[in-house]
């Protein structure tokens, strides 16, 4: 795990003679200093506010302090989400590494998703009991992943920055408190700039590698959109040497399995985000550190605060309670993977000829750090082991030969029921010891029904409101 959560940039090189007036993003003309506000690395060259500002040249000077007072003068959330928002789509205007520039989707890529889900929530309903979770199939461009996303990035991210900004109001004496009042307000500020910049600088990164709107096993788009990236999904398979239908069609398979759990298991959500929000409220702040930045901090000089952001000041807690917190969240979220691992396999593996290759090849790109969890890490300060993929994975695969499918899927119904993080350690453990007593999950599940069932069905309920 990174040592820095929020995955703040390294500082800006020095510039080497006879450098200083070159542009190293390539993009030409005159650039001026190459860092004049300090801040890190992203969109636009060494800087991602040198493509807000423009060049820097004398005639662009004005503009650039009005951005810098439009910062200042931020008085929303512990994030600036307009900031992080521009420049998401700002690096995703950029294109990648590879030279891929984003694009509109076309009919005939729309046409290729729609086709693609249909047939894979029609795969999928001989491989689970829960019916088809998405009302709507959409191709969206890389923007237009970012713009349905950054309302859930904003649920991940705000309850960790919001630690940031309680700390900052706590740093100084109670009776100084007011005195700096006008201090602190512009840090605060700047600090909602900065998590906006690192922010927006990920997720537009992410924005040009993730293939739908599930990859890493939270629901970040709208519910009941089922979503697929057509360029993302042809840069995923280029290298595969796997027919481009094949790699579409098991993608598709993968998020229509995320859309009927996410829509059709309604405590899920709320308890994924639920653990997230548990483990930012063990983040602590390193106080001694913020105290200097507050003590030395000039307003001419906003790269202080950027350095001490980046020198590690969040830390996690290693209390019983934050060990507790994190083990939730990650069990959770491997549970959600394995689970969906598991059903597309079995929907995949008599109809696709790439299906083991495919699976293969998603797992390793979750297992060595891939983009989803390396950003996700950045974000909220939480890796999710592999290990616990595979792991949950045959758990379910084991549930399914031991219970069935309807069996297996009843587990769902309610959050006790779900295998813990000791289970996945053993998960034939879980699914043939003999204390697990299939007969009380029956009743359980039989008073869940009872409960969820609607008044309507009640022949009394009629007469009460008589």
């Amino acid at each position: 795990m990174s040592d820095t959560p929020f995955g703040f940039g390294v500082p800006p090189e020095e510039p080497e003679d006879g450098d200083e007036g070159k542009n190293k993003g390539g993009q030409g003309g005159n650039q001026g200093p190459a860092n004049p506000f300090g801040f890190g690395p992203g969109a636009g060259g060494d800087n991602p506010f040198a493509a807000m500002f423009g060049s820097m040249n004398p005639n662009d000077l004005g503009a650039a302090f009005q951005q810098l007072g439009q910062m200042l003068s931020y008085e929303g959330g512990p994030v600036n989400w307009d900031m992080a928002k521009d420049i998401a789509r700002q690096t995703v205007a950029q294109g990648t590494a590879d030279g891929t520039k984003d694009a509109s989707v076309g009919p005939a890529e729309t046409a290729a998703v729609q086709e693609a889900l249909r047939l894979a929530d029609l795969w999928l309903d001989g491989a689970t009991s829960l019916p088809s979770g998405a009302s709507t199939a959409v191709a969206w461009s890389r923007a237009e992943w970012v713009e349905a996303t950054l309302p859930v990035w904003k649920e991940l991210v705000d309850p960790v920055a919001e630690r940031v900004g309680a700390a900052m109001g706590g740093v100084l004496p109670e009776e100084m408190q007011a005195m700096a009042g006008p201090l602190l307000g512009m840090m605060r500020s700047m600090g909602g700039a900065m998590f906006g910049q690192q922010i927006g600088q990920a997720v537009g990164v992410l924005a040009g590698e993730v293939v739908g709107s599930t990859d890493i096993g939270l629901p970040l788009g709208p519910a009941g959109k089922a979503a697929l990236l057509p360029l993302n999904v042809a840069a995923l398979g280029k290298d595969l040497g796997i027919d481009k239908n094949e790699v579409r069609l098991y993608l598709a398979l993968r998020e229509a399995a995320h859309q009927r759990l996410f829509v059709h298991v309604p405590w899920l959500r709320s308890h994924l985000f639920g653990a997230v929000e548990g483990y930012a409220r063990g983040i602590k702040v390193d106080t001694s550190k913020l105290e200097d930045v507050v003590g030395q901090f000039d307003p001419q000089s906003p790269e202080q605060l950027q350095e001490a952001l980046q020198q590690g000041m969040f830390q996690p807690e290693d209390t019983p309670e934050q060990k507790a917190a994190l083990a939730r969240l990650e069990t959770a979220l491997a549970l959600v993977e394995g689970w969906v691992d598991a059903v597309v396999h079995e929907a995949a593996k008599t109809r696709l000829t790439s299906a083991d290759a495919l699976r293969e090849t998603l797992r390793r790109r979750r297992a060595s750090g891939g983009p989803a969890e390396q950003t996700f890490a950045t974000l909220i300060g939480l890796e999710l082991r592999p290990r616990r993929l595979r792991d949950a994975s045959r758990l379910w695969a084991s549930l399914t030969d031991a219970r069935g499918v309807d069996g297996r899927d009843a587990l769902w119904e309610h959050p006790d029921m779900l295998p813990t993080a000791t289970d996945l350690d053993d998960p034939d453990g879980f699914v043939h010891r003999e204390q697990l007593d299939f007969s009380e999950l029956d009743k359980m599940l039989g008073e869940a029904a009872d409960q969820n069932r609607p008044k309507k069905d009640d022949p009394d309920e009629g007469d009460s409101e008589k």
